[in-house]
């Protein structure tokens, strides 16, 4: 396997829904807060639709997470129930007393009996129905009849019907309108854009413990994006198979050529013009670090370039301004008659920063360097309010492939859509280095693997 190769700690893309590796960007996040509050609103029938391997079941088992300590999860995986049959499933899930030969009318009286006592107790149920779509239409109208179970104030049951766009057109038919008309929310998982396809790749490396430059990039992406639809399931299939490819040759980046072995292996590839990306030039990426204007920091002493862009304001909710900014203090400037003052500031403000900043605020991970180019970082720092905040720039000490490095970081996010909005208005000389975001959690992460002293002093 390639898990060593490329520093991971386990599959990053395996197809298996794994709540620890949801992502969520491309609108999951906000469809997993939005169904979180529909069903415990207690209000009518909620419907999720998606095509096949769009994370239907990944949002699913994120909500059980999510709602485990306030509602009672019933989880119905086969449909393809008769109406007796899905009233005695529930009861079985609910831990009643019923067995095959209960008749339904006393099916129906505990069930009642038991939602009315989880009612008193504040603890909802709700039945989370996957594959909907290939429910008899009479199950359906029996899940209506259910959904009638309700006190004065509220609804005793709450369901959610995850299914495929057939869902929708087994409900447009006319005779069962009735239930229709009970779906009180309707949300659609898309499919990811090729923006969002980068983000998901990086998001789930880094997750499993990837700490390198980054593996894939946009062209790649948009390769996979392609070849894959968007659907999460696919794209999981094509990096697993392009980071297999890459291991093969012995690269630590995955290319559109590995993309495209991917796809065809996968029989992915009918439908793609591949043309546009056979002649892409993918950069190399070594183990040290892009950093600024093209040159990595090649450890013979040689000073990283700034250049001056023209000023700029980010105008995106509570994001400040970020280019123009206060310039350095002088008492923090006079202190450049040492070598390394500088950094040696920003590694304590760090430390520090690292003790309060909430686990789910992010930052920009501006680029890496190797600790014996300090002077190169050093130089950054001096040249760096040029265009950032020097005191909301984060430096602390790791390792990749237990080589000493500094992490660079930029400033505090309490969202990803905060984060993602300063890091899109980044300069040029900025975006060379390919930033990306950093969940501060994934950063304690990276202390706790390979920073034992700097652990210490966060206890």
């Amino acid at each position: 396997m390639y898990l060593e190769h490329f520093g991971l700690e386990r599959p990053p893309f395996k197809i298996t829904p794994d709540t620890s590796l949801f992502f969520e960007g491309s609108k999951r996040g906000a469809a997993l807060d939005a169904l979180a509050y529909a069903i415990t609103s207690g209000e009518g029938i909620i419907k999720v639709v998606g095509e096949v391997g769009s994370g239907k079941t990944m949002l699913c088992r994120m909500l059980e997470v999510r709602l485990a300590d306030r509602v009672d999860v019933v989880y119905i995986a086969n449909p393809s129930l008769s109406p007796d049959n899905i009233l005695h499933v529930i009861a079985h899930e609910l831990g009643l007393d019923v067995d095959s030969n209960t008749s339904k009318l006393d099916v129906m009286q505990k069930l009642q009996n038991y939602l009315l006592q989880k009612h008193a107790e504040g603890k909802p149920v709700v039945v989370f129905v996957e594959e909907a779509q290939s429910m008899p239409v009479e199950t359906l109208e029996e899940i209506r009849l259910l959904s009638n179970l309700e006190t004065d104030e509220s609804k005793l049951l709450q369901m959610v019907l995850f299914g495929q766009p057939e869902l929708d057109e087994k409900l447009a038919q006319p005779h069962i309108r009735q239930l229709k008309e009970r779906i009180t929310h309707n949300f659609y998982l898309e499919p990811f854009p090729p923006e969002d396809t980068l983000e998901y790749l990086n998001f789930r490396l880094r997750c499993v413990g990837y700490k390198g430059p980054d593996i894939f990039n946009q062209k790649t992406a948009t390769a996979i994006k392609k070849a894959s639809g968007g659907l999460t399931r696919r794209i999981n299939i094509l990096a697993d198979k392009a980071l297999m490819s890459a291991y093969s040759e012995g690269s630590h980046e995955v290319t559109t050529k590995h993309v495209r072995t991917a796809a065809i292996d996968s029989d992915f590839a009918k439908a793609v013009n591949w043309k546009p990306f056979a002649y892409a030039a993918a950069a190399s990426i070594c183990l040290g670090v892009a950093v600024w204007m093209g040159t990595l920091l090649p450890g013979n002493g040689q000073q990283l370039a700034v250049a001056s862009p023209a000023p700029a304001t980010v105008a995106v909710g509570e994001v400040k301004q970020l280019v123009n900014a206060a310039p350095i203090d002088r008492a923090v400037a006079s202190m450049n008659e040492a070598p390394h003052d500088l950094l040696a500031t920003r590694l304590q403000d760090t430390r520090d920063w690292l003790l309060r900043v909430p686990d789910n605020h992010y930052s920009i991970q501006l680029f890496m360097a190797r600790k014996v180019d300090a002077d190169a970082v050093e130089q950054f720092l001096r040249d760096a309010s040029d265009t950032l905040a020097f005191e909301k720039i984060y430096i602390y000490e790791t390792k990749i492939n237990g080589r000493p490095m500094y992490s660079v970081l930029y400033d505090e996010y309490n969202s990803r859509q905060m984060a993602r909005a300063t890091l899109n208005k980044l300069p040029e000389d900025l975006q060379a280095s390919k930033p990306y975001l950093r969940r501060v959690s994934a950063l304690r992460k990276d202390l706790v693997i390979n920073n034992d002293s700097v652990v210490s002093s966060l206890q």
